[in-house]
């Protein structure tokens, strides 16, 4: 998983190829996680939960899922700082599986539980993982450079043409992300579908559609982590490189409509749109979550020509199409919409924002003959009415906070029906009351040499196997406890029970 390193100031050696990789080699950071674990509990952010019992009595037992989630993070994060240094595989093995490293437990957890093989093949899908992601992202060494790289990242959004109604969404949607990303200080930051939708000022409808249309498949967001609970997803800001390889839209409305219908009308033989974007974003993204700029309100295009004309005032409307990514009609029909209300004003060919534009205030021209429908705004709360968009944002806010409630209580009762444990108290002390054990199998269900026979089928189930003691037991890869800790757990609850009773 990408993460932030900060190597200032660290005395280590550097690595060269053909040279053994060792702690020494390593960034001071990396070899107190491998030497020491994770002390500071960075990885261990939504690995656990320990939520209410509803009035029952119910022991709160180790959340083992978390456990292994937080030694998988851990060890990612191990071969991430292996593949920044030049190591390999072999090498980063050898640092997991040592007897005294520390954040190598849950790898040698597994080498003791499953055995070497099933170790060895864990470490070298990690190692694959943590390659292809050193690769695309960068080294952040201080804040400062995360800061740089953020402000690269804002000047490579505002350059690039987002065509049609879709690609300023997605504009807005990214801008949101960088909101977040400024915030978390790095591209690496969380937020859920509701926050985003909240601050890009649109539906989650919406959103999940430029997340799979345009954002993900050209390489400007990278889901890392889906969020659960009361934890966003995990998100990396990329640069939108897969945008300049080649691929395609997933649907033609992300592209101008403008062509010709034919070429003996001697019109432009290419998309009206030019690729000499230039607009302030900073601009967009503090105005896109306003009720006037809703869908039935100013719209993602007012928006754009705004941002703009921030950026370089008095352009013509040739210059627009290509600074704002609009087609011609849509820049005449958002520049008509806009002067309207008096927040731009146009000279000879040039247009330009009014005095107050972004504080939605407009102004009139004193040899400007007002239009029928003209009058000057009075701030974007006056806009937002005009159109019929006022509390749009409000509803959606309070829309997302009753879904937030709903899931939080399905996660909670989900989370007693799993976890639930009756117990005792017996001279000041809890003593579980063991649960019947599920893994009992009728005897014509046994097979000779511990297989299991499939009922509906007859034949022997590979999946299944039977224990020494009779009881049935899965073998699958996600398995987290031997069938030895299972049935040494239950032994231990029987016992603690029978001498209780």
């Amino acid at each position: 998983m990408p993460h932030s390193t900060h190597q200032t100031g660290s005395s280590r050696r550097p690595f060269h190829p053909g040279e053994r990789l060792g702690l020494h080699q390593l960034p001071t950071a990396a070899a107190d996680l491998i030497l020491l674990g994770d002390l500071t509990g960075r990885y261990a952010a939504g690995s656990y939960s320990r939520l209410a019992s509803g009035g029952r009595t119910l022991v709160l037992r180790a959340d083992r899922q978390g456990a292994a989630e937080h030694g998988h993070r851990i060890t990612a994060a191990i071969a991430c700082h292996v593949a920044r240094a030049g190591g390999t595989a072999d090498e980063l093995t050898r640092l997991l599986l040592h007897p005294d490293h520390e954040g190598g437990r849950h790898a040698q957890h597994i080498a003791l539980r499953s055995g070497q093989a099933r170790v060895l093949d864990y470490i070298r899908r990690v190692w694959a993982s943590a390659s292809a992601a050193v690769d695309s992202t960068r080294v952040v060494e201080s804040r400062q450079h995360a800061y740089e790289v953020l402000a690269a990242l804002r000047d490579r959004i505002e350059t690039t043409p987002w065509r049609g109604e879709r690609g300023r969404t997605a504009l807005r949607v990214l801008r949101a992300h960088l909101n977040f990303a400024q915030t978390a200080g790095g591209p690496l930051h969380h937020a859920s579908e509701r926050q985003t939708a909240e601050e890009a000022g649109i539906s989650r409808t919406t959103l999940r559609i430029v997340y799979e249309t345009v954002l993900k498949p050209r390489g400007w967001l990278r889901r890392l982590r889906v969020g659960h609970g009361r934890e966003g997803s995990t998100w990396y800001l990329g640069d939108g490189s897969a945008d300049h390889h080649g691929i395609p839209a997933q649907l033609s409305r992300f592209r101008t409509t403008q062509y010709p219908p034919d070429p003996a009308l001697e019109e432009w033989p290419t998309p009206e749109t030019g690729v000499a974007a230039d607009i302030d974003s900073t601009v967009i993204g503090r105005l896109m979550g306003h009720d006037a700029f809703a869908h039935h309100g100013l719209g993602s295009s007012a928006l754009m020509i705004i941002g703009a004309l921030h950026a370089r005032p008095d352009q013509t409307i040739g210059e627009l199409v290509g600074s704002a990514s609009v087609s011609r009609a849509t820049a005449y029909r958002t520049l008509r919409r806009l002067a309207d209300h008096g927040l731009v004003h146009h000279g000879g060919e040039t247009w330009s924002l009014a005095p107050r534009a972004l504080e939605g205030f407009g102004a009139s021209l004193p040899d400007a003959l007002p239009g029928p429908t003209a009058h000057p705004a009075h701030g974007w709360d006056a806009v937002a009415q005009q159109y019929g968009t006022t509390g749009v944002a409000a509803r959606r806010k309070a829309l997302h906070a009753a879904e937030r409630a709903v899931y939080r209580e399905a996660l909670a009762r989900l989370s007693e029906h799993r976890s639930k444990a009756v117990v005792i108290v017996r001279d000041g002390r809890q003593v579980l009351v063991p649960a019947p054990r599920p893994d009992e199998i009728p005897s014509a269900w046994h097979a000779p040499g511990g297989c299991v026979l499939n009922p509906v089928t007859g034949r022997p189930d590979a999946e299944w196997r039977l224990a020494t003691d009779g009881r049935l037991i899965l073998i699958t890869p996600s398995d987290q406890r031997s069938y030895d800790e299972l049935a040494a757990a239950h032994a231990e609850a029987l016992s603690e029970w029978e001498s209780a009773a």
